[in-house]
């Protein structure tokens, strides 16, 4: 095999201008494929589970794909480091179309669940490499943050287009054409990164190579039971079997902690996380994924369920903050790599991010719309000035060595943050909205009808709105006044766990003091190419 290095190119990006779009065309298809396969199918969802029949797996349709994705990002992510990363963005688009083709021909919702797990092995195998691919491509770190424009453009229109286009194929032509839709996508993806995408990578090896089974094994049982944990306790509690599963997600961990100590051909290698910078990078993506999930997932359901807005409406008011992140990563990409200090942009963006949630906690029905859409632009720029920052910081300190482990990792824990922040938000506000809706029924003697109203999902269901209130009125009970107390309650539960998420952003803020400076410019490390 002939080894040569980027630099016979140039020392900022390993091919010529063509053939690096060209490639990057086809990470950034790779990126719309995942992006849009999550906000499209969103949509779908009620529909799917009113014709499959199977309510009580409605959850597990992205709890499956969850499960599966966040295992195999740091493994795949390490793979890609002793392999290279091509070979396997090849192979999860291969799987990742395969499953959707799969969901398209689900004739149950068991059938559906276990072809979404399959789908969220393509996607953790595709967040594993595909972003490590933009740092192969671009070994200089301003180079790199102005090509990322591209992936972050798509990964915005994937956000947007997504909602909207999942209601318009669920309606015209059926639940099923939103799996199909990845089909087209995927076959231009594969396209590009097969014609286009170099098979390099930074670890060199003599001999032959060993993989870390138990270490591989280990991070899917930690990961695995924290999944479903977090899953589980906001429905049920603190039980017997929940306790279990956290039980062993942190076994599994302290395990994983020893043999990787232990371990010559670590999947985890444990000098990361006793490097300061590092270490700091990685808290911050956990404290960055929890605010952003808790804010991304509980502002449409204040908008819909608590102020009573259409789904069309508090879609229009969420856009600026799906929208804004990726104009926030593009102008970041343009002030990062000219200010003294790069490390400013993450005070930055977790100070707005701070403001976009108290903004948040403090709105009300009667508060102008535009306000609330400022709110919500100021949301996304500061997720557009925090994610990609973070990226890139983990890269250049990592090292080439380990850039895939480092980078895949970050999204782990990101994943994670967000898992937790929506699993203790999730808890706060459906304990809190339980509680006030107990007290408004208790107040009308009227405290059969809990059941009825324990669910937030009938304030944003029209239909068992009026249905819901045609029974209370006939017993005697003003409906419409029930149903605005429950909205009440659901305002003040959201603001609570909003609060929460800014308590967290303003730690994220302090935190953010640890990170050592970081120099975007200096010398580019060699690239080892594979083919």
């Amino acid at each position: 095999m002939a080894v040569h290095t980027a630099a016979q190119h140039s020392s900022s990006q390993v091919l010529p201008f063509r053939e690096s779009l060209m490639a990057m065309l086809g990470i950034s298809f790779v990126t719309m494929l995942v992006a849009l396969d999550q906000t499209v199918v969103g949509t779908a969802l009620p529909t799917i589970v009113a014709e499959l029949k199977g309510f009580d797996l409605y959850a597990w349709v992205a709890t499956s794909y969850l499960l599966t994705s966040v295992i195999t990002v740091p493994i795949f992510g390490r793979l890609g480091d002793y392999y290279g990363r091509k070979p396997f963005v090849i192979a999860s688009i291969v799987v990742f179309t395969v499953a959707s083709v799969l969901c398209g021909l689900a004739n149950s919702m068991m059938f559906l669940v276990l072809a979404r797990g399959l789908q969220g092995i393509g996607g953790g195998m595709l967040v594993g490499t595909a972003f490590a691919c933009i740092a192969d491509l671009f070994p200089d770190n301003v180079v790199r943050l102005r090509w990322q424009v591209l992936m972050s453009s798509a990964f915005g229109i994937a956000n947007a287009v997504g909602p909207s286009l999942g209601g318009f194929l669920t309606e015209y032509y059926g639940w099923r054409s939103v799996f199909y839709v990845n089909l087209p996508v995927g076959a231009v993806s594969l396209f590009f990164v097969w014609r286009y995408l170099p098979h390099l990578r930074h670890v060199a090896h003599e001999g032959k190579m060993r993989l870390d089974w138990p270490g591989a094994a280990l991070i899917a049982v930690a990961l695995g039971s924290l999944q479903m944990f977090v899953e589980t306790v906001p429905k049920h509690g603190l039980t017997l079997e929940t306790a279990a599963l956290i039980a062993v997600s942190v076994a599994s961990a302290i395990a994983l902690w020893m043999w990787e100590k232990r371990c010559t051909y670590a999947i985890l290698p444990i000098d990361m996380f006793r490097n300061k910078s590092l270490a700091a990078l990685f808290t911050l993506g956990i404290l960055g994924g929890f605010t952003m999930f808790s804010l991304l997932f509980y502002a449409p359901l204040l908008f819909q369920g608590g102020f009573g807005m259409s789904p069309k409406d508090a879609g229009l008011m969420i856009t600026p903050l799906v929208v804004f992140i990726t104009i926030g990563s593009i102008a970041n990409g343009r002030i990062v790599t000219r200010v003294k200090n790069p490390n400013a942009m993450l005070y930055v963006g977790f100070g707005l991010l701070v403001i976009a949630c108290l903004g948040t906690v403090i709105a009300t029905r009667a508060m102008p719309r535009p306000i609330l859409m400022t709110f919500m632009l100021i949301g996304g720029l500061g997720l557009g000035f925090v994610m990609p920052n973070l990226t890139v910081f983990a890269q250049q300190t990592a090292g080439r060595q380990h850039l895939g482990i480092a980078t895949a990792l970050l999204q782990s824990l990101r994943m994670i943050g967000g898992m937790i922040g929506t699993a203790l938000t999730g808890t706060l506000v459906t304990h809190l909205y339980a509680s006030g809706v107990q007290l408004a029924l208790e107040k009308d003697h009227a405290t059969h009808w809990l059941a009825e109203l324990a669910d937030p999902q009938i304030l944003i269901n029209r239909d068992a709105q009026d249905t819901l209130l045609a029974q209370l009125s006939a017993a005697g009970h003003n409906g419409a006044l029930l149903l605005e107390a429950a909205r009440e309650a659901l305002v003040a539960a959201i603001h609570i766990g909003l609060a929460l998420a800014a308590v967290v952003a303003v730690i994220s803020l302090w935190q953010s003091r640890r990170v050592p400076p970081v120099r975007l410019k200096g010398p580019v490390e060699p690239t080892v190419a594979a083919e």
